[in-house]
């Protein structure tokens, strides 16, 4: 049985890459997972679904992630998963629902470190979306009615917290080509062309029997 398409999108702030995600995903007829991870997660887990949001893309300290990733690896009972802080259910609670959705449907997953959780999930395609800081603070200040000076602070804060949170939990740094296999610049490209370049690397892999 060939495994579904599987595209993950990271993205720096400002980037366009949610709505690249978006238009991929309505023009592949498949779902876009965004925000609606946190959804799926915590309807799995029973976690209550603040606690994703308040935790969403945050970095945590090392010893709680030295934790984490022992627990992951090794697996973990539903007893020692009862006794566990809630940094741990949350991290836990998406990778586990990231894998499960993957194994259910082809879709397209926005962020939150899907690239990792299904890097041995053969039919995986990661890209990450960038563009200057110039074009991403125009389109920023444009969407959300900002000052460019307000559009620039959103921007350094959010990737901030985007970078810490995906070099945490990774073995990978965040926005970095080689932590991907496709890096489009949508300043160049538009929304529409980076979603034209993920079809085609998709039709490319497929006919390379890569998947």
């Amino acid at each position: 049985m060939a495994a579904n398409t599987v595209i993950t999108i990271g993205r720096q702030t400002g980037s366009g890459g949610r709505d690249v995600g978006k238009l991929l995903a309505k023009e592949l007829g498949i779902k876009c997972y965004d925000k609606e991870l946190l959804d799926r997660a915590a309807k799995d887990s029973g976690i209550c679904h603040e606690l994703f949001e308040h935790h969403d893309e945050k970095p945590t300290n090392s010893f709680l992630y030295s934790l984490v990733m022992d627990t992951y690896s090794f697996g973990y009972s539903s007893a020692a998963f009862a006794d566990m802080p809630i940094n741990h259910k949350v991290f836990l609670a998406q990778f586990d629902t990231i894998k499960k959705i993957a194994q259910e449907e082809s879709c397209v997953m926005v962020g939150r470190c899907a690239d990792y959780a299904l890097a041995e999930y053969p039919g995986t395609l990661s890209v990450f979306i960038h563009a200057d800081l110039d074009k991403r603070i125009r389109r920023l200040a444009k969407v959300y009615n900002l000052t460019d000076s307000a559009a620039k602070d959103q921007i350094q804060k959010s990737d901030k917290k985007r970078a810490s949170y995906y070099n945490y939990y990774t073995s990978k740094k965040w926005g970095d080509s080689a932590s991907y296999n496709l890096c489009l610049d949508s300043g160049v490209l538009g929304v529409e062309g980076c979603v034209e370049m993920i079809k085609a690397a998709i039709d490319l892999k497929k006919k390379t029997k890569a998947w």
